[in-house]
């Protein structure tokens, strides 16, 4: 993904849509996190190690219901299994000349956003840089723990007077992806997203929401290879 500019400022300022995304999302967590008990300095390594959004607010709730650290390590690791699929998707996008020298790197940093703008930025005709995705790597990370460090600092009191942002907030994260990803969405895929999309809705009403997420990721790739 080269342009005019060195790669790693191209995916900064690439980042910038995902940034304004993260922030009040990583505040939130903050400020939910001291609310559940937790210290600063623990919400904000929640936040360095397990940098995964909405999963974030489930450990809380795992963690301060007092659920078993096995489980509540095993039910994320569930949720996020849709992460291991990102970076061959990437690649295949990317095409063989592309290289992955320092991809044990950069693809700490693929969040569903991130891997939605890359994906993006090659279907709109940009050559794949390790350079580019370090720089939207950087960005969206460095907005989660900025945000996160924001909202622990101001409180677990901090929304408590504004509940219909608290209420927002929840859904910015989904909105945002969904944005990246329609902006990339052909008709060709629209069997896929509907069949993912009910596999999801069926696992979830019929056993939880991280069993629809992973019969809605499983049913989806399923769809793809099929319709290859």
């Amino acid at each position: 993904m080269t342009g005019t500019r060195p790669p790693l400022a191209d995916g900064l300022i690439a980042s910038l849509p995902i940034v304004l995304g993260y922030f009040p999302i990583a505040f939130s967590f903050g400020v939910a996190a001291t609310r559940a008990g937790f210290t600063g300095l623990e919400a904000f390594a929640l936040s360095a190690i397990i940098y995964a959004g909405a999963s974030q607010f489930l450990a809380l709730a795992l963690l301060t219901s007092g659920a078993p650290v096995l489980v509540s390590a095993f039910t994320l690791i569930a949720m996020n299994l849709r992460h291991v699929l990102y970076g061959p998707a990437l690649m295949k996008a990317a095409g063989r000349g592309a290289t992955t020298r320092r991809a044990w790197a950069w693809a700490f940093g693929l969040t569903d956003e991130v891997f939605g703008q890359a994906l993006g930025a090659l279907a709109r005709g940009q050559s794949f840089s390790e350079g580019y995705m370090f720089g939207l790597g950087i960005g969206a990370y460095a907005s989660w723990l900025a945000g996160t460090a924001v909202g622990a600092l101001a409180g677990g009191g901090a929304l408590d007077g504004w509940p219909a942002v608290s209420a927002g907030l929840g859904f910015m994260l989904p909105a945002l992806f969904l944005a990246l990803l329609l902006s990339i969405l052909s008709r060709r895929q629209v069997p896929v997203i509907v069949i993912a999309g009910a596999a999801t809705v069926a696992g979830t009403l019929a056993l939880s929401s991280t069993s629809g997420i992973l019969l809605g990721m499983l049913a989806g790739a399923a769809a793809g290879v099929v319709r290859r």
